[in-house]
């Protein structure tokens, strides 16, 4: 009875709610520009009421102007109905909660009737009236603003004068900014600058963003009819014609619709290619992810591809599933200065790689280890960057052959006793299975230094010496740039590598004082219990199942959920065999758990069609997956009936496309991110960074030519499909940086409007007293997990919550239950780690007499995937990177002196690089940074340029994977052993044309 006396009140209040909206809109119509224009686009008649028809109030908008009248009109086009005052005076307030909205949206007590683009139109322009006049970036004089930005490599200040970019540097802070952390070691502090860093690829982004290469106008191909002749088999050789947005629309969304109708579910594909342009809703785990749900797809199904070896080998021994196999790195900067001896780099070049996209800050962090006098030691078969730079022995062995060492320094550590007795025997299980074997009661053959010397070519004395320093030193181990990467987890023995050096840590006691993982590239003290999502936390995407929306973002973030209905995924490494052979299967790339790796799954699914349209959004799978002719040929087949490239620039793949829709760049869209925060795939990544920054990505300036925002793309189509309320939830990207905003713990430092005019925002360091503990020291000292973050999950801990490891055990395991539980005889993947040789190498005997050198093609290091590549950015003027010969760049091939002797070939020489897979055209670079057999070319080549037809003849572009196998890495995965690799090289006339 109390509750009714109210009603009249809020009834009352709802009219006069209702009556100010029609003189808000008619005031900001007079006063902004924007808005009159807005309301110019649409003459409609739209209805404000309750559901019961007891109140309400229409709106009409014509010729640009806005009448309202209380009441209900007869015919309206749109009509927003309210369940009860109660829930229209929380909904409409401008501060409401996005929880109460979307609570009475899924409860229906908000619906929305009439055409969905005029639905649409409406709920987005009542949002529009909320952020007029606002304000972003911050005048520098002189006709410049400064803006803010990020990329893939480093935050960045955008300098705009005159609408366009004249220059893009790091960040520098000043007095406002919070102050950075310092280390005290040795006796000596060490303080890392109170700025950004950048990777080169970063430094290019003015000359991409203005490249020729842009695709600035929808594109169709000139013999592709929609309606007539497709003309598969000229994708890839048929130009095109610019055609208007329009058609490229109604063609793209007609597509969508016959596909479905005619296939059913699953008909349709979309993957996206190796990463995307910086952001949190514009990343590929953000919109890309809403729009396909929304519209029912088949996703492809990532491999881990930095991550091979450990996701499909190192889990079995320590877990860390969540991480991909890798492990954590908490306060290990701090704890190798001040406790270790001496760090080995194994597979590691976090000064090409940046870790993953850590810009350049942990440079300053290995030089702080070379002024405390902590020997370094790199293994690797190339003298890589971070070898050059930080010195120190270097030891080569041969590609793929890793595992033997490893199994030579465990046999060194067990017959000298140089291993910690102690831990193995509490803090391990299984290590009296591994010893017996290294000691040759498996096979009868002793693991020696001698033995491994015929297999990898480093002399023995040298991997004994290196055993006996590392047994008696406290010593950090670097596998990979991060922990986790590395290109000996991609090579055929991959499993193996990953798998053996979590078992040398295990002797050696990981996780007391000095002795970890890492090289100082992760770990830095900053604040990890401040929560500001990352990109793979789904930002908008409501997908609970793909991103780790559901684990902590969506709390925070309320939204509609999206929901994919099709059961159907194609493995990426196998997308040209779904295709072509209709038929092929995987097994799932579950972080979850253990266990989740060994489920297979088929396509196509039960039930669902075969692939008929392939929507391509993104980098090239030409420069980044294996064996990338296949990936050519495909889209040669009528097995696809269309296709649709949604790209920035010319590149891979664009020009096998039947429509072509240009998206812009980050700098052109609003977005919001974090410095080099992944979220979910690497639990707080951000500790790569020196200061965390978040960042407000402000639009620098207007889309270049016709492109467009992917979010404004994907919302074209969903309005042609009738599905723009269920994509944007009535929403700009604007809006939705705002709600991302409001899920983070910025709103309690820094006010959106202060941080949307500053455009970033440090993120001050805990106290010394406050820094998190050290990873795996809980572990060694037999606690409970202390370090900040969610996994394993409850059910993976065997005997108490927080105590022990992932396996079932809760130790490190040398021999893994989990893999004697799946396949204990499997010869890929035994229980215990063994020598096994590559499948593509010196021990393929008769393939290695036809091609006799080893192709290494690591991440690059002037580039992020293919993004910088080709587009005539900067990036070309690197002589390492590409090399300008008779006015065309051509991609470096790293090729010993003595090897290229034998073959006749001097430096800058023109080579074909071949083998049974393909054949690419390099620039011979002659180094003694390679040994003898050895050839160094980086994956990710942009260009694709075939000299003949394409999937048939020689590639100029740079394409180094057209040459890699696409093996999998071992047979129960969906892993690739990219770095196993043989071929052959010789001498280009610039006449041969086939491969």
């Amino acid at each position: 009875m109390v509750f009714e006396r109210f009603i009249p009140f809020k009834r009352l209040i709802v009219s006069i709610i209702l009556l100010g909206l029609s003189i808000v809109m008619n005031l900001e119509r007079r006063i902004f520009s924007h808005i009159a224009e807005r309301f110019k686009e649409k003459n409609m008649i739209v209805q404000i009421k309750l559901r019961d028809n007891s109140l309400g109030r229409y709106y009409i908008f014509k010729d640009g102007k806005v009448k309202s009248k209380g009441g209900l009109h007869e015919k309206p086009d749109v009509i927003m109905s309210y369940e009860s005052p109660g829930v229209m005076l929380r909904v409409m307030s401008p501060f409401r909660s996005q929880l109460e909205f979307v609570s009475a949206c899924k409860a229906c007590q908000l619906e929305m009737w009439g055409p969905d683009e005029l639905s649409n139109w409406f709920a987005m322009t009542l949002n529009m009236l909320l952020t007029v006049g606002t304000k972003y970036g911050t005048d520098m004089g002189k006709g410049v603003m400064r803006y803010t930005n990020n990329t893939n490599g480093g935050p960045v200040f955008v300098y705009v004068k005159a609408g366009k970019i004249i220059r893009i540097t790091p960040i520098d802070f000043d007095d406002k900014d919070a102050d950075p952390w310092t280390i005290k070691a040795k006796g000596k502090s060490f303080t890392p600058p109170k700025k950004t860093t950048v990777s080169p690829h970063t430094m290019a982004w003015k000359s991409m963003i203005y490249s020729p290469d842009r695709i600035k106008y929808p594109m169709k191909r000139v013999d592709f009819d929609p309606n007539g002749e497709r003309n598969p088999q000229n994708r890839g050789v048929s130009g095109y014609e610019r055609i208007s947005w329009d058609e490229a629309l109604d063609i793209v969304a007609g597509e969508i619709k016959r596909v479905k109708k005619d296939h059913g579910p699953g008909a349709i594909m979309n993957g996206s290619g190796s990463h995307h342009t910086w952001g949190a809703l514009g990343y590929w785990l953000g919109a890309r992810i809403r729009f396909f749900n929304t519209i029912g797809w088949t996703p492809i199904a990532h491999n881990p591809d930095s991550w091979e070896g450990w996701f499909w080998g190192a889990t079995h021994h320590w877990g860390h599933s969540s991480r991909n196999g890798g492990g954590e790195a908490y306060s290990t900067v701090e704890d190798c200065m001040q406790n270790s001896e001496m760090v080995v780099f194994w597979s590691s070049d976090p000064e090409s790689t940046s870790g993953v996209y850590g810009a350049s800050e942990g440079t300053i962090r290995r030089m702080w280890l070379k002024e405390l006098g902590i020997k370094m030691v790199h293994i690797d078969p190339f003298y890589n960057h971070t070898a050059a730079l930080m010195g120190g022995k270097w030891i080569a062995p041969k590609v793929g052959t890793d595992s033997a060492m490893i199994l030579a320094i465990a046999y060194v550590w067990i017959t000298e006793d140089l291993y910690d007795k102690e831990y193995v025997a509490t803090r391990t299980i299984g290590f009296d299975i591994w010893k017996d074997y290294i000691l040759g009661g498996d096979d009868g053959i002793l693991k020696t230094p001698e033995w491994q010397e015929t297999e990898t070519g480093v002399p023995a004395k040298d991997v004994r010496a290196l055993a006996r320093e590392w047994g008696t030193k406290k010593t950090y181990l670097t596998a990979g740039g991060i922990t986790g990467f590395g290109g000996a987890c991609r090579t055929a023995t991959g499993t193996d590598w990953a798998r053996g050096v979590v078992c040398l840590m295990g002797m050696q006691g990981m996780g007391k004082p000095g002795v970890n993982m890492g090289g100082v590239q992760q770990g830095t003290p900053v604040d990890t219990r401040f929560y500001f999502p990352g990109y793979a936390e789904g930002s908008m995407s409501g997908d609970f199942t793909g991103p780790g929306h559901g684990t902590t973002l969506y709390q925070r973030m309320p939204q509609l959920p999206s929901v994919n209905t099709v059961k159907q995924v194609v493995p990426r490494l196998r997308i040209p065999e779904a295709v072509i052979d209709g038929k092929t299967s995987g097994y799932s790339t579950d972080p979850m758990s253990i266990e989740g790796q060994f489920f297979e799954y088929k396509y196509p699914a039960p039930g669902h069609s075969p692939v008929k349209m392939y929507y391509k959004y993104g980098g090239s799978h030409f420069g980044t997956m294996p064996d990338t002719n296949r990936y050519v040929n495909m889209y040669r087949t009528d097995s696809l009936e269309f296709v649709v490239n949604q790209s920035i620039w010319h590149e891979g793949e664009s020009k096998f496309a039947d429509v072509i829709l240009p998206a812009c760049t980050n700098f052109e869209r609003f977005d919001i991110s974090e410095f080099a925060n992944c979220g979910g795939y690497i639990f707080n990544s951000f500790t790569q960074v020196n200061n965390r920054v978040a960042v407000m990505q402000h639009k620098c300036i207007e889309p270049i030519g016709e492109s467009k925002s992917d979010i404004e793309i994907f919302l074209e189509i969903s309005k042609r499909l009738e599905l723009a309320n269920p994509f944007s939830e009535g929403h700009s990207e604007f809006d939705w940086c705002k709600r991302f905003f409001d899920a983070t713990d910025l709103k309690t430092k820094i006010s959106w409007k202060k941080f949307l005019k500053r455009g970033y925002y440090v993120i001050p360091p805990t106290t010394e007293e406050s820094r998190d503990p050290v990873s795996m020291r809980w572990f060694a000292e037999g606690k409970e997990k202390d370090t900040p973050e969610l996994t394993p999950l409850p059910g993976d801990y065997t005997e108490e919550y927080r105590k022990g490891l992932q396996t079932q055990s809760g130790k490190i395991e040398f021999e893994s239950s989990s893999l004697k539980r799946f396949d204990p005889d499997d010869p890929d993947r035994l229980p215990i780690m063994k020598y096994v040789a590559s499948w593509e190498g010196p021990s393929t005997k008769e393939l290695y007499d036809k091609y006799p050198l080893q192709l290494m093609s690591p991440h690059p290091r002037y580039t992020f995937h293919t993004q910088s590549d080709g587009k005539e950015s900067t990036i070309n003027d690197i002589s390492e990177h590409r090399a300008l010969i008779d006015g065309y760049y051509y991609w470096i091939a790293r090729i010993n002196a003595s090897d290229a002797k034998a073959r006749g070939i001097k430096e800058n020489d023109l080579v074909k690089l071949y083998n049974d897979r393909g054949a690419v055209i390099c620039a011979a670079k002659l180094t003694e940074r390679v040994p003898p057999g050895t050839v160094h070319s980086y994956e990710s080549s942009a260009k694709y340029d075939p000299v003949g037809e394409p999937g048939k003849s020689a590639d100029r572009g740079g394409c180094i994977n057209q040459l890699t196998p696409s093996r999998m890495i071992i047979k129960k995965s969906h892993g690739a052993g990219y770095m196993s690799c043989l071929i052959e090289v010789k001498k280009w006339d610039g006449k041969e044309v086939a491969i």
